[in-house]
């Protein structure tokens, strides 16, 4: 495979090349599903948690203006007066978290490459703390194997895979380009990662669960691939 391949386009070639094949397919929908559990195995084993993006220069942020901003709900979602972030799960210690607990943990910043599933791109520096550290005072059961995560955006959720939540890259961000994360971008709190495609990271954040099951999520539940990965 030539060099100048990247891993993204490599899937979404993989991707398209199936459905080309499946149309004229009375098992179009069998086809495409294999196709799916194949594509995410690939995917799963290229993953690896040593493999970081690269970090960018300073001003080489995305105008704000410019990023663009997506949430499912008819408006803007506001901030719930009483809002916090509830961790639980198959885990030794439930948490209730506000923002500034949040903030008191060992902050993670980075400034990296944004990809969206529609095919553009964006770069922003993002501040936060990781999944990994929520875990770790959480405390785990063994069976954990994925990651829950839910919003107050009109229900928006997903789920993930453990090694990728647990990945260096993965926080929950409080900041954007070094201000309060912005109503648009998912304030209070979102999940942020540089190794999944934008509708895994869920904005609005308020529920963080931990699980030996996987689930779905708001987009997979109608098709679009669970792995997502970049």
């Amino acid at each position: 495979m030539p060099r100048s391949i990247s891993r993204r386009k490599l899937i979404l070639g993989a991707g398209a090349a199936s459905l080309l094949a499946a149309c004229d397919n009375r098992a179009s929908a069998w086809f495409l599903k294999a196709m799916e559990h194949w594509n995410e195995r690939f995917q799963a084993a290229l993953f690896s948690p040593h493999r970081l993006a690269p970090e960018l220069p300073p001003g080489s942020e995305t105008p704000l203006d410019a990023f663009p901003t997506y949430f499912i709900s008819d408006d803007l979602p506001e901030v719930p007066d009483d809002w916090t972030l509830k961790v639980g799960g198959l885990v030794r210690h439930p948490m209730v978290l506000r923002l500034d607990e949040l903030k008191k943990m060992p902050r993670t910043a980075m400034r990296i490459e944004h990809h969206c599933v529609e095919g553009w791109s964006a770069v922003a520096a993002w501040a936060g703390v990781r999944m990994s550290e929520i875990a770790r005072r959480a405390g785990l059961d063994p069976r954990v194997r994925y990651v829950e995560f839910r919003s107050f955006d009109n229900g928006y959720w997903s789920s993930w895979d453990l090694p990728s939540a647990f990945h260096p890259q993965t926080i929950l961000a409080y900041e954007m380009d070094g201000q309060p994360l912005p109503p648009g971008h998912g304030a209070p709190l979102r999940l942020y990662s540089a190794v999944k495609l934008g509708y895994k990271m869920v904005k609005y954040l308020t529920e963080v669960n931990f699980l030996a099951n996987r689930t779905g999520g708001y987009w997979e539940d109608q098709g679009y691939e669970w792995f997502a990965g970049v």
